[in-house]
């Protein structure tokens, strides 16, 4: 071993010692090493768990100094496409990145003709959610098209497609997997088969959520292989969400289901194409492939002639879109592959965390309204759910645990998520509630009314604006966290049930 060697393997040796010490509260819930949580502190909504390799490979990859993406990053792309079971993941700085790229790769002169987004054309999407997952809708100068949502499973109202579709203009759909709960696959799937329609699914709240159909079903939408890993027999394909689509996009924040810090991917799922204009709308719109500091990889870089460049201009300055430069950087690829280790365990972490708070607020039914996943009709005290007649399931591996307070409740969902934040409990609205209510569209429909359109009425996407609120599941939650929550919850229930109603 040469002294360099020795000096580095000590710095990573005394880096995973300074972890230990300094980052155990970080670690995941179940750990035995995690500092045990203390009784009235604060317990957050989600945050990063990690430990001490997770700092020594962020330190080991800034060591050496290839900053840029390089690769640890090639590496992890190459891991995140294998356990999903797709043909490429691109790695970006963000999830909001990621839904840029991909509606952006959906606009390529690259394309067939039919299905290019062109400015005017519309893609679908839902009124209820996250900003991001609809701006570059309108960023790439298509047009938003809201179906609404359902309160119950946080997603769109699928049944309403038909309803959102106009011969000529529309060109996709594209929708989020709201909380770690799949949206109905199986309809979305049919309806895009039916018309020619890409289908984009915003994974960003999802990694790790599966959704599965009849085998006889699946083949019909065009499916047959399950994901890697992922099994429920001969007569049932199972994938992982995020496969089903064309595209499909992840966030790699904190709270998300892993993490790099900030970071995200774009996920090609069968095209090859996708996968070359992709990486060029996030690589600056490069016509070039190479990778960061790499030459020459098509051997014609001194051969091309593009656009109305003279013949021979450099392949590396050649730019076939209107890019960006959208790429995370090493150190954080690092990170991530340590955290795609841990996703298993991750994955079910918030499994049961959401099944301890069901079964701990089960008693409250009377006043909050709980999710279920898309297709279950009941949730059993066992914790398994009764399903719908389509023969379709999801599994979810929860972003989040939704409440929504009923409107005969004696107190408002305003009045619980005081109570949580006075006892220093994390929550969160359902995001941007009704994104059609935000600031933001309420002024662009005020400056472009033809801006977006909408297909139907919005009033589920209202009833979660004005109703709901959710707390976390990550994987940090030890269980008498999750105790302290449910304590919380009941008791505050209790007291305003007990309270006399107010006069006249």
């Amino acid at each position: 071993m040469s002294d360099l060697q020795a000096l580095k393997d000590n710095i990573l040796r005394l880096t995973r010692e300074y972890s230990r010490q300094a980052h155990a509260a970080f670690r995941p819930g179940n750990d035995p090493e995690r500092s045990p949580w203390q009784a009235g502190s604060t317990i957050p909504y989600a945050g990063r768990v990690f430990a001490e390799e997770e700092v020594a490979a962020a330190v080991g990859a800034t060591l050496d100094f290839w900053l840029t993406l390089g690769s640890e990053g090639a590496a992890m792309e190459t891991e995140l496409a294998a356990f999903l079971g797709v043909r490429h993941s691109l790695l970006v700085n963000s999830g909001s990145s990621a839904n840029l790229v991909a509606i952006s790769a959906l606009t390529s002169h690259k394309l067939p003709e039919e299905k290019r987004i062109r400015p005017g054309d519309e893609v679908i999407t839902v009124a209820a959610g996250f900003p991001t997952t609809v701006a570059p809708i309108v960023q790439v100068g298509a047009v938003p098209v809201f179906i609404d949502a359902d309160p119950i499973t946080g997603n769109a109202r699928c049944d309403q497609l038909e309803l959102a579709y106009s011969p000529g203009k529309t060109k996709a759909v594209m929708m989020a997997h709201a909380l770690g709960n799949p949206f109905d696959l199986g309809v979305t799937l049919a309806f895009c088969r039916k018309y020619n329609l890409w289908l984009v699914e915003d994974n960003c709240d999802a990694l790790g959520c599966s959704y599965s159909m009849p085998r006889q079903l699946a083949e019909s939408l065009g499916f047959s292989e399950n994901s890697p890993g992922l099994d429920e027999g001969p007569d049932r394909v199972v994938r992982w969400t995020g496969t089903w689509g064309d595209l499909s996009t992840q966030s790699f924040y904190p709270p998300h289901h892993l993490t790099m810090g900030e970071g995200g991917a774009v996920n090609i799922v069968r095209d090859q194409k996708l996968k070359v204009v992709a990486e060029s709308f996030r690589d600056w719109g490069r016509d070039c492939w190479c990778p960061s500091g790499v030459d020459n990889t098509c051997n014609k870089r001194f051969d091309w002639q593009l656009g109305e460049l003279p013949k021979g201009y450099d392949h590396k300055y050649t730019y076939s879109h209107l890019g960006f430069n959208l790429k995370p950087l090493d150190p954080q690829a690092a990170i991530g592959r340590v955290q795609m280790r841990r996703l298993p365990e991750f994955i079910e972490a918030r499994k049961q965390n959401w099944q301890t708070l069901r079964t701990g607020l089960a008693d409250h039914a009377d006043v909050l309204e709980f999710a279920l996943p898309t297709h279950a009709t009941a949730w059993n005290a066992d914790g398994s759910f009764e399903w719908d007649q389509t023969g379709c399931r999801s599994e979810c591996s929860w972003f989040g645990f939704k409440i929504a307070v009923k409107p005969e409740s004696p107190f408002s969902r305003t009045d619980l998520a005081r109570e949580l934040d006075r006892n220093q409990i994390g929550n969160r609205m359902l995001f941007g509630g009704n994104l059609l209510r935000q600031p933001a569209f309420v002024q662009l429909k005020a400056d472009r009314p033809e801006a977006f359109r909408l297909a139907a009425g919005m009033e589920g996407s209202d009833e979660m604006m004005n109703s709901t609120l959710f707390l976390g599941t990550y994987p940090g939650l030890t269980y008498s966290m999750l105790g302290a929550e449910i304590d919380v919850i009941s008791s505050f229930c209790d007291r305003k049930a007990a309270a006399p109603a107010p006069a006249g």
